[in-house]
């Protein structure tokens, strides 16, 4: 597999995006993750985009870290939060997530973020399992779905 950076409007990326909207909408309900993101938010250095391609260069999987800081929503200054972290089913069980997420943190972490930061929900326990087996903890809710019974917020120190 090949990971390599890409534009979040790039049209991998919004082919991808598409799927993961889908499965979110397949689990919750409704029409997906409705957080407002903008494709300069993954723009390096305050935030960075990847696809995973498999051996016939077909886009399989992504992820992408975006800066936050302290505002309404419970962000803290120095935040980086993960959003998008998808892989096709196909793809699954190979160990993609993993790759995607080192690299993502280790980016992250170059580019001056103190903590990694994350949201998912009760409906993707494989996400919540990856989370926390990869040194991720419960914290207090942030976010669009702060306030929603069902969401459950991770952080990671980055330092």
């Amino acid at each position: 597999m090949r990971i390599t950076p890409v534009a979040y409007d790039h049209p991998d990326a919004a082919k991808l995006t598409d799927l993961v909207q889908l499965e979110y909408a397949e689990r919750y309900g409704g029409e997906g993750d409705v957080t407002p993101l903008e494709p300069g938010m993954f723009s390096p250095p305050r935030g960075l985009f990847l696809i995973a391609y498999d051996e016939r260069d077909r886009p399989v999987a992504t992820g992408g870290w975006r800066a936050m800081d302290e505002n309404g929503e419970n962000y803290r200054d120095g935040d980086a939060e993960l959003k998008r972290m998808f892989v096709i089913r196909e793809a699954r069980r190979q160990g993609l997530s993993r790759r995607i997420l080192a690299l993502l943190e280790e980016d992250a972490r170059e580019a001056g973020r103190l903590r990694m930061v994350l949201e998912t929900g009760t409906m993707q326990p494989e996400a919540m399992a990856l989370y926390e087996s990869s040194g991720y903890t419960l914290t207090e809710k942030f976010g669009v779905y702060r306030h929603e019974p069902g969401s459950r917020c991770y952080a990671k120190p980055l330092r």
